[in-house]
């Protein structure tokens, strides 16, 4: 791969459009850097190293803990607290947030939220995994320990958010509220370059991302615009291609480059939705924004206008091309 501008030289140049930051983005980013490759080497040595399964744990939702997710959450905990601008951590692993109390991480500006491994148990078949991030200013007053109320915020006052896919090639993926970018990770030089300036979602597109396994528990406007993807009209290029892979973050990140829309409604099973809000819809949804696309949790509800009350909540989840979202969104309201 030609290099282009590395991540860190990007973050740099885009510093002039946040003023009062200074430099504290620039860490942060450099934190998620360093651990995301942590964790692609450790991914890349599935089968090899004892990575692979799970803990014998369940985490506060009630999943099963893997080895992955529990190593991926201390390397990211570990290189957020070492840089002194972040002053608390809440992660989908943690049953509540962490605080950190160094006496320069008492005057950190910002609050990370992140869940450290999206899609876990697919590592051990070798599918696609990833980690989402979500950064925003803290609302306690600086030098004091940070409080629940600094995570639970509506997306619309996130700083920064993004995600890292590990897949055929490793790549970061970001917004602070100026577009899109993504950065491929060059392992031979252990650098992010940037491939893919001004990310955006086609307004179109031909692919649907649901899983259909739980069709007989959806809603019927969820069934219906299932129904209507899966009719044959020439005129809008149905049926639309049905690509489901069980991790939000490759299913955003394909549908981000091809155009398409991904769907986790509630359902009988879970009447509010499986997704969490905090750590994977509010991030997606201001990636999904930033680059044109649309992000609702139901009709008329926009992700990042929702005010949170817990760490964990889950909300209904669809994001994807604009037109596809809006399209769904008329499934919903006929249908509710």
């Amino acid at each position: 791969m030609e290099i282009t501008k590395t991540l860190g030289e990007f973050i740099i140049e885009k510093q002039s459009e946040y003023p009062d930051a200074t430099g504290e983005l620039s860490s942060i980013f450099a934190s998620i850097r360093l651990a995301s490759k942590l964790v692609h080497r450790e991914i890349n040595k599935a089968g090899l190293a004892d990575i692979t399964g799970g803990v014998g744990s369940e985490n506060i939702q009630g999943e099963q803990q893997q080895k992955l997710d529990v190593y991926a959450n201390e390397r990211f905990k570990t290189a957020l607290a070492a840089r002194g601008v972040v002053c608390g951590l809440a992660s989908e692993e943690e049953d509540s947030y962490v605080h950190f109390d160094d006496g320069l991480n008492l005057n950190g500006k910002y609050v990370v939220l992140i869940d450290p491994v999206d899609g876990s148990s697919n590592i051990d078949v070798n599918v696609s995994v990833g980690t989402i991030f979500s950064v925003y200013r803290r609302l306690s007053p600086i030098g004091g320990p940070v409080t629940e109320e600094d995570f639970l915020q509506p997306g619309n006052a996130q700083v920064a958010a993004g995600y890292v896919i590990y897949g055929s090639s490793t790549m970061l993926v970001y917004s602070t509220g100026n577009g899109v970018h993504g950065f491929t990770y060059d392992p031979s030089l252990g650098i992010f370059c940037l491939s893919h300036p001004d990310m955006t979602y086609p307004e179109d597109g031909v692919i649907y991302s649901v899983n259909e396994g739980n069709y007989v528990h959806f809603h019927d406007g969820v069934k219906q615009y299932i129904k209507y993807c899966q009719v044959e009209d020439q005129r809008t290029n149905r049926p639309y291609t049905s690509r489901y892979i069980g991790s939000l973050v490759s299913d955003f990140h394909r549908n981000l480059i091809k155009g398409g829309i991904f769907l986790y409604p509630s359902s009988s099973l879970h009447p509010s939705g499986k997704l969490r809000l905090l750590y994977e819809c509010n991030p997606m949804a201001f990636l999904a924004e930033q680059a044109g696309g649309k992000a609702i949790a139901g009709v008329s509800e926009r992700v990042l206008d929702i005010n949170p009350t817990e760490l964990h909540q889950r909300v209904p989840f669809f994001v994807g091309s604009v037109n596809m979202v809006n399209k769904l969104e008329r499934f919903l309201r006929e249908f509710s």
